[in-house]
């Protein structure tokens, strides 16, 4: 049965219902804009490239750390006014992140990515909640509009820089975000305040096998993203693009993954296993990192083909968490653990690759990492597509 909640948000219409897949549109840009600019942040601030890694890995470790309280957050205040103070404080943590020097670069990074973290948690449980019977669907498109954000910051980054400076540039992204919160009002007028989240849990997440796996394959599937977001234009330019072809060659990557995000779903429909669009999901990835490796010249076309993985292994790892919590707290507590954990082993991945890149003076051996890591998602994809029940994880 519809809650009150649910129904007095759709009541206003459909714009408004749909405004969760405007949110996501803002929970990427603040990550993406940054890789293009890397060179200009470095000679700003002085950065070395491990520096410029743990740049890169500190989204992934806010998602860690902020993850796992985003249920209790919203236990408290409501789904949706945590999602407008999410909104919020994205906004202001790309402001202070482009005009406060330094020290305002890694605090306006922590806040921006914090706020994301929240934002992470919580659609999965929206999208349950709001769009009962189209939760794979749903998901796609929300991967879809999340994906357009983050290649429209790839692509774009460069260009406004050139014109207006790095700062601008990353600091343009606030305005999505400012403009979506205030929209986000006529949900908050439209919910009551009580908990949204009211079901009990009987099973920890944290017990169950099944849930393990599943946060060890967003992690690694993680961990292959962010290594491209951060460190693909670097790559690029190294084998003489330039940063601008760069930038268009990462947003080619977003792009191609949008378009896998929102055909996967349609693999998972009234299956028994989602082991087929898991392993279409992960072989992808092992085939670009090899590419890479082998024949660099062909960066293009390994960077197209590594976007279908990227795209559909996020769609998939966001569809299991949806589809096998039981209730509405059983889905954000999953998503919390999952996306906990799974961002904590993700954000090694950027800082080892500048480890390497520092320690070797070339890609070769960050490539090889990146290869073997997506060689342990498609052996994991074979156990974490089985079955589709939730009771192993709630009741």
């Amino acid at each position: 049965m519809e809650s009150k909640n649910v129904a007095a948000v759709k009541s206003l219409g459909p714009v408004v219902a749909g405004l969760v897949f405007l949110a996501t549109v803002n929970m990427r840009p603040a990550i993406t804009s940054v890789g293009p600019l890397l060179d200009e942040i470095s000679f700003s601030f002085g950065l070395s490239p491990t520096l410029l890694g743990l740049l890169g890995s500190m989204p992934l470790l806010m998602f860690a750390l902020i993850s796992p309280a985003s249920a209790f957050f919203s236990s408290k205040l409501g789904i949706d006014r945590v999602m407008f103070i999410a909104l919020l404080a994205i906004a202001s943590g790309i402001i202070i992140r482009s005009y406060l020097g330094l020290p305002g670069l890694w605090i306006g990074v922590a806040l921006a990515t914090a706020a994301i973290a929240v934002a992470n948690v919580l659609v999965p449980a929206l999208v349950r909640r709001d769009f009962p019977k189209h939760v794979s669907l749903a998901t796609g498109v929300y991967s879809a509009t999340m994906g357009l954000g983050a290649s429209a910051a790839s692509a774009l980054a460069v260009p406004i820089a050139e014109n207006k400076g790095w700062q601008f540039s990353l600091a343009i992204w606030a305005v999505p975000a400012i403009v979506v919160a205030s929209l986000w009002l006529l949900r908050i007028n439209a919910s009551t305040p009580q908990r949204v989240i009211e079901a009990r849990v009987k099973v920890s997440v944290w017990r169950t096998p099944a849930a393990w796996w599943l946060t060890l394959f967003m992690g690694v599937q993680s961990a292959s993203f962010y290594f491209m977001v951060t460190w693909l234009p670097a790559i690029q330019v190294a084998a003489g693009k330039t940063p601008t072809e760069a930038g268009i060659t990462l947003s080619g990557l977003q792009i191609v993954g949008i378009i896998a995000g929102l055909l996967l779903p349609y693999t998972m429909r009234g299956k028994a296993s989602f082991v087929p669009a898991t392993l279409t999901a992960s072989i992808p990835l092992m085939i670009g990192f090899a590419g890479l490796v082998m024949f660099p010249n062909l960066g293009e076309v390994w960077a197209l083909i590594l976007g279908v993985g990227a795209g559909s292994s996020l769609v998939v790892s966001l569809t299991l968490i949806a589809t096998r919590g039981s209730t509405e707290l059983g889905t954000a507590q999953l998503s919390g653990m999952v996306q906990s954990i799974g961002y904590l082993i993700a954000a090694l991945v950027p800082v080892a690759a500048g480890i390497l890149k520092e320690l070797t003076g070339g890609w070769e051996a960050p490539l090889i990492m990146m290869l073997c890591i997506a060689t342990l998602q498609t052996s994991i994809a074979v156990v974490v597509g089985r079955g589709r029940t939730t009771s192993k994880f709630t009741t």
